[in-house]
């Protein structure tokens, strides 16, 4: 019985694990690239309608390179963050179920991972093109948001050790 138990738990904590990856993803995508469809338009700020690449300063030109392939990463991203979404819903739907498959939650986890990794994927396919249009100093501020955002500065976060965004943590 105890086994049991165990085994639910550890479903359990796989099925948040995903659940926040997917959050985490999709709230990233969104944080950082989204303005959908309905807000595309001039901005106060000049003919650049994302924040990100406003925030970068990039140039016209720039941005004209980076607008079609974000809005192609935009609808990549949604279809791919959607199917994630109703996957990890057939996967709770599975655990929840009066008789456990233990094969069919299985299966369903590794959709869930493939789509997972399709996303990474897409990701990393963006942030390659758009460093191939950025400056160096662009770069910089766009991975530092990226750390910042995505927890990665390490231990002098967890102790609140941080100075201004734009330098580096201290280091103990």
């Amino acid at each position: 019985m105890a086994r049991k138990y165990v085994f639910l738990l550890i479903v359990l904590s796989v099925a948040l694990n995903i659940g926040f990856a997917g959050v985490w993803a999709a709230q990233t995508v969104a944080g950082h690239w989204a303005v959908w469809e309905g807000r595309r338009q001039k901005s106060d700020e000049g003919a650049i309608w994302c924040p990100l690449y406003r925030r970068l300063n990039v140039t016209e030109e720039q941005w004209r390179q980076l607008e079609p392939r974000l809005t192609r990463f935009q609808q990549a991203s949604q279809s791919l963050y959607e199917e994630i979404q109703r996957r990890r819903a057939e996967f709770i739907d599975l655990v929840a179920a009066a008789q456990t498959d233990r094969e069919a939650i299985a299966a369903k986890q590794e959709e869930i991972r493939a789509g997972q990794r399709r996303m990474q994927e897409l990701v990393v396919d963006q942030l390659l093109a758009e460093k191939g249009v950025l400056t160096v100093e662009q770069q910089e501020k766009l991975f530092d948001m990226i750390r910042r955002h995505s927890g990665c500065m390490g231990p002098a976060r967890m102790r609140g050790d941080l100075r201004e965004s734009s330098q580096t943590p201290m280091m103990p």
